[in-house]
């Protein structure tokens, strides 16, 4: 049975789980306004496209200073929506989030923490949980962007995939949690992201970057050049639209500022070194 069809996935924590589970103490179901620079994105609407990298600047990431947009959404000629977004993080460290991206697909509670008024279940496609690692793995996610109900995957990769020097990345204190995105149930790869983050006096800042459609759509499995003319003729059949990259900046948004406020208490209550790292 498809996750997003299951009966028993719906949004929020039951009267139950808000007794019992030992996440309740960190379920918040008030989200706090989006802050200015987004509404301020949402309010110039679609960019340029040179204005927003594509997947092939990611290497630059690593570069000091800012892009040319930090915060925004932008439609290229060949149907791609890029969507970037800046969340300031407070009293929050990057190996916290490198933490939080292995802990939380274990449990759909823990996912639900993260936005409350739009994550609905996740899993990990292997069956396994509470393993310390996530780069080379699959999480199945179910979650809300904008009105629509997904049900997707989302396959990390290590961040020298898309380019990164991971020796630099350990040096400077920064984590990359690098990604391909599909349509779970199908062999389409929708396509990239990257969540960057780097310490800053204070605390740390994300860097989200999403690449979806256009080029990106692969068939995965295929051999080349099938994979990639089948990917096109997908993204043509459905192409996406510059309401969907509003929906999906204000999405990551409140997401992201959301868990940075019980992050660091979140990892205090349930980090455990794990040496073996399995």
């Amino acid at each position: 049975m498809s996750l997003l069809a299951a009966p028993d996935r719906r949004l929020g924590f039951s009267e139950a789980e808000k007794a019992l589970s030992p996440y309740a103490p960190f379920f918040n179901e008030r989200m706090a306004p989006l802050p200015a620079h987004v509404r301020e994105a949402l309010l110039m609407g679609a960019q340029a496209q040179e204005l927003l990298l594509p997947v092939q600047a990611a290497k630059e990431l690593q570069q000091p200073g800012y892009w040319p947009i930090e915060t925004g959404y932008t439609m290229s000629p060949d149907g791609e929506l890029r969507v970037f977004v800046l969340t300031h993080m407070p009293g929050v460290t990057p190996a916290m989030w490198d933490w939080w991206f292995a802990w939380h697909g274990s449990h759909a509670q823990r996912y639900k923490l993260w936005h409350p008024q739009a994550h609905v279940h996740v899993a990990w496609q292997d069956g396994r949980s509470d393993l310390s690692h996530y780069v080379g793995r699959v999480s199945r996610v179910v979650e809300y962007v904008g009105p629509t109900c997904m049900d997707v995957t989302v396959a990390f990769v290590p961040p020298a995939q898309l380019g990164l020097d991971e020796k630099q990345l350990a040096a400077d204190g920064e984590v990359a949690i690098c990604a391909s995105g599909g349509i779970a149930g199908t062999p389409l790869e929708t396509g990239w992201l990257i969540h960057h983050l780097r310490p800053v006096p204070g605390g740390t800042e994300m860097r989200s970057r999403f690449w979806l459609g256009g080029s990106n759509v692969r068939a995965h499995g295929l051999l080349k050049p099938l994979g990639p003319v089948i990917g096109r003729i997908a993204s043509r059949l459905q192409p996406l639209t510059a309401t969907q990259g509003a929906e999906l900046l204000v999405h990551c948004a409140q997401e992201m500022n959301h868990l940075a406020g019980i992050l660091p208490a979140l990892h205090r209550s349930f980090h455990t070194p794990d040496p073996a790292g399995s």
